[in-house]
């Protein structure tokens, strides 16, 4: 940290639970009544968030999250976009509160890459794993980031099979540090073995790399004791996304999987929430132990059901190098940047993005045009939406009037292994729930809240002005008033932990 030290009497866990809504809680807990989650979520107050953003992305939903202002006004629309002159006028809520004194720790919130310039100003810090580079705060937290990067490139779609060697050993010569239980590598020497018997299996890996986030963010709350601390995870969004069908087949009038299909992969959202649920029970337990933390948990949107139709196979641009190549840019004027497939995004030097700009804004595919879309300083995103395209020799993408082959172009029509779609996409609704173990949840009645009325809740909790910007007092519900007034009331009072 640097020079500032300031105490706060609250302080806030922040747990970034992407896109899950009540359902899927409520139905675990039927599922699961012993479960941590079904025992602690009596404790918590309860609500509905709502966000008016017209496009439902996370790598835009979040923003509007952590910083308070709405889609429209934020403007960002894609991961990777340079986003220093936003967080001069809109900073997020990390960097707003570690200006102000407050010891502030991040890990995986979406757009928290790069580094910040001032690494002294937080408690820790690891960047989303969309990040450039591996580097974190403390440094030997970029052992596990780089095996993180690695896991995370190889298995957008499609999971690897592949163990990265180098970045594991590196990772276990530091487990100690890390914070890694021996649980956690028993769970994940299973995996492995589990895999050789079940090869579909395969797609657990994405929750145990959450699992493997958690043990590193439990190690720097417990020893570090930030004033204000998040944690991103996407590993429950990404089962749901996938297997919602096989979770929910009543959700569907037309329902195109197979009953074996079905038998697979029913279990794997209750799987991946299982593995949260027991995460919360150790912040539970953290959070009575040191009830000067409240524990916020809450999703930027939520998910609900789409189409039940199996996915065999997807385009994707997979070597954008052979795209570029084909459009003239040379080597050095072009970089790649991390972006979640459908999309691929790539960053142009000045002098080719004239060029570049009307070969991709004349893309098409089998007749069908490529969306494209460009934002400042050379950046632009190919979006593209083939599934289950048949393709022959003669299938033909078309730039400029010029007809060329998909694999010229870099394009690959992938098998999808799980053959798993959007069987669950993106809705406005998502989740607030709140543990405060100084008072009794008051508020299960699920009331309504704007994901706006977040970011200034939290500095008020944190007594920091809130800038004008943000929601004013007068359009805040009953987040504020439930919360921060009675937080305060309580904040120079004998603590008394409220545990039911």
């Amino acid at each position: 940290m640097g020079s500032k030290s300031v105490e706060f009497p609250r302080k806030v866990i922040f747990i970034e639970l992407n896109e899950v809504p009540f359902k899927i809680i409520d139905n675990f807990i039927r599922q699961n009544p012993t479960s941590d989650l079904a025992l602690a979520l009596p404790k918590f107050h309860q609500y509905l968030t709502h966000i008016d953003d017209k496009v439902l992305s996370p790598w835009i939903s979040w923003p509007t999250l952590h910083r308070g202002v709405p889609a429209h006004r934020h403007g960002i629309s894609n991961l990777g976009e340079n986003l220093t002159l936003l967080d001069q006028q809109f900073p997020p809520i990390w960097q707003i509160l570690s200006r102000h004194g407050v010891k502030t720790g991040v890990l995986g919130s979406l757009h928290s890459s790069p580094l910040p310039q001032e690494p002294d100003s937080y408690a820790f810090y690891l960047p989303d794993s969309f990040a450039l580079s591996p580097d974190c705060i403390p440094a030997h937290l970029s052992s596990f980031q780089a095996l993180n990067l690695s896991l995370a490139s190889h298995s957008a779609r499609n999971v690897s099979g592949m163990v990265p060697v180098r970045q594991s050993l590196e990772l276990l010569t530091n487990v100690g540090r890390l914070g890694i239980l021996p649980s956690t590598l028993v769970a994940l020497v299973r995996q492995l073995g589990l895999e050789r018997l079940k090869p579909y299996r395969k797609n657990r890996r994405r929750t145990y790399q959450a699992v493997l986030h958690f043990d590193l963010f439990f190690k720097q709350l417990k020893e570090i004791r930030p004033d204000f601390a998040t944690c991103f995870t996407n590993h429950v969004a990404s089962a749901m996304h996938r297997y919602w069908a096989a979770a929910f087949p009543e959700d569907y009038q037309n329902f195109g999987f197979s009953s074996v299909w079905v038998a697979r992969y029913r279990d794997e959202i209750d799987f991946a929430l299982g593995q949260f649920s027991r995460f919360l029970g150790r912040l539970i337990h953290f959070v009575q132990q040191n009830p000067s933390y409240m524990l916020w948990i809450t999703s930027s949107m939520g998910q609900s059901a789409t189409t039940a139709n199996p996915i065999l196979r997807q385009l994707y641009l997979t070597q954008p190098a052979k795209l570029m190549g084909t459009l003239g840019v040379p080597d050095h004027a072009w970089k790649p940047q991390k972006a979640m497939l459908p999309i691929t995004s790539i960053w142009v030097n000045t002098p080719w993005r004239e060029s570049v700009r009307k070969a991709l804004n004349s893309l098409t595919i089998e007749g069908v045009r490529v969306t494209v879309e460009e934002k400042a300083d050379g950046f632009f995103s190919v979006h593209l939406d083939n599934k289950n395209l048949v393709t022959s020799k003669t299938t033909q993408a078309v730039i400029q009037g010029q007809a060329y082959g998909l694999l010229d172009l870099g394009l690959e029509n992938v098998t999808i292994e799980d053959q798993s779609g959007a069987s669950a996409y993106h809705i406005p609704e998502g989740l607030l729930l709140i543990y405060d173990p100084l008072t009794q949840a008051v508020n299960h009645r699920r009331s309504c809240v704007s994901v706006l009325e977040i970011a200034p809740t939290l500095l008020e909790l944190f007594n920091i002005s809130v800038p004008d910007y943000m929601l004013p007092p007068s359009e805040r519900g009953r987040l504020a008033s439930d919360l921060v007034t009675k937080a305060n009331q309580l904040a120079n009072q004998p603590a008394t932990v409220a545990v039911s």
